[in-house]
């Protein structure tokens, strides 16, 4: 029996394609930095603390905040990104300040009117404690919010503690690099769209790099993931934001997004955002209508029959697929719809390259459009292999 069991791993085995990944570890355990206090709580001790943080801010099931409270740390600001201190809120929508209703500290937007804080945000802290869960992809806006919190902590002298989180996208790099003239909030430095780092190897790199403003540099100290591995598939514990709901979309947000720069619904406003995407007119056996609902007010294609594609199976299969963004997708639904207008300038930001679209646009196959990324890809691990930390 043992030596039929064998046998059927090694066939099984040999099924998989050269570049797909190889190791059934869905659920690999780690120790995120956070669950560490005895690593980082003697640098908050006697301090005026500020805290950027989030839902995934969590230690087991107890939020970052309430624990450090709890042992006498000094919290004095909680600062939040997109999505807000909870996490309810839209893409794109504006969070505001106020007060955390559970302990009384005071809240403060970086996803507001500014999204840098000033020297008057900034005023009475002593040390900055960071802990957001990324999920390694240049357009999704945290690594933005570290940078800017890095940049207005270098510049008023105050030290950022970073606590790191695996990175559930961090077994492969692909995607085209930004080119600086398409630098915004989704995407400001120049990376692939899937660099394959956790966000405390990516504030290294910022930092290491110079890409801070005035070539200013953080007194910044990660506080590594225990037991991390970085090919592992990561189930997170907590949503990261409201339309990556499980693990399934977040598998397939990198390539999936770039349908938000376009006519494309991904299924916001319905339960599978980020693993579905069709338009009325597009073909597919899957239909699906997207509907208003909490965290997806006013979706794209509100009330509109789409069809298209399910890819819940796809991403169950996630051992035998190519490690690598499905161009495939974008390029059908385009040809689907060629006569219309099939994208927005939000493409050029998320692709972070013009010559992305006109590709496509062009009739390019898949592999001609990724060989055009190869030398610029091969350029950046060279800079990312300095700050890697596992």
């Amino acid at each position: 029996m043992k030596k039929l069991s064998l046998l059927f791993l090694l066939v099984l085995l040999s099924w998989i394609p050269t570049n797909a990944q190889v190791a059934f570890i869905p659920k690999t355990e780690y120790v995120s930095a956070a669950q560490q206090m005895n690593d980082y709580l003697p640098l908050l001790t006697a301090k005026h603390v500020g805290v950027v943080a989030n839902q995934t801010s969590i230690i087991g099931s107890t939020h970052l905040v309430d624990s450090l409270v709890s042992r006498g740390i000094n919290i004095v600001k909680i600062y939040t990104p997109e999505h807000g201190f909870r996490g309810a809120a839209d893409a794109g929508a504006k969070v505001n300040s106020g007060k955390d209703e559970k302990t009384g500290i005071s809240i403060v937007s970086l996803y507001g009117k500014t999204k840098k804080p000033t020297p008057e945000m900034l005023h009475g802290i002593d040390v900055m404690l960071f802990d957001l869960q990324d999920v390694g992809v240049r357009f999704y806006t945290y690594i933005s919010t570290l940078t800017y919190v890095m940049e207005a902590c270098a510049e008023n002298n105050i030290p950022v503690i970073v606590l790191d989180r695996p990175n559930p996208n961090g077994f492969y790099i692909d995607g085209p690099v930004l080119k600086s003239e398409n630098q915004s909030f989704v995407g400001m430095h120049q990376v692939p769209v899937v660099y394959g780092m956790t966000i405390g190897e990516y504030g290294k790199m910022v930092n290491g790099e110079g890409w801070l403003k005035n070539g200013v540099r953080c007194e910044l100290t990660v506080i590594p993931i225990n037991n991390y591995n970085r090919n592992a598939i990561y189930e997170l514990p907590v949503k990261p934001s409201p339309n990556l709901p499980n693990w399934e979309a977040v598998y397939l947000y990198p390539t999936l997004c770039f349908f938000e720069g376009s006519i494309v619904s991904v299924g916001r406003g319905t339960d599978t955002p980020f693993q579905i995407f069709g338009h009325p007119n597009m073909r597919g056996e899957y239909s699906f209508t997207p509907q208003s609902k909490s965290g997806a007010s006013k979706p794209l294609l509100e009330g509109q029959r789409c069809r298209g594609e399910n890819l819940v199976d796809y991403a169950h299969g996630y051992a035998y697929n190519e490690n690598q963004l499905q161009l495939d997708w974008i390029i059908d639904a385009y040809n689907q719809l060629s006569d219309k207008e099939f994208f927005t300038n939000y493409f050029r930001l998320l692709s972070g390259d013009k010559q992305m679209q006109r590709d496509i646009e062009n009739g390019l196959s898949a592999d001609e459009i990724r060989a055009s990324w190869k030398n610029e890809i091969d350029n950046f691990k060279k800079i990312r292999s300095k700050y890697l930390i596992y």
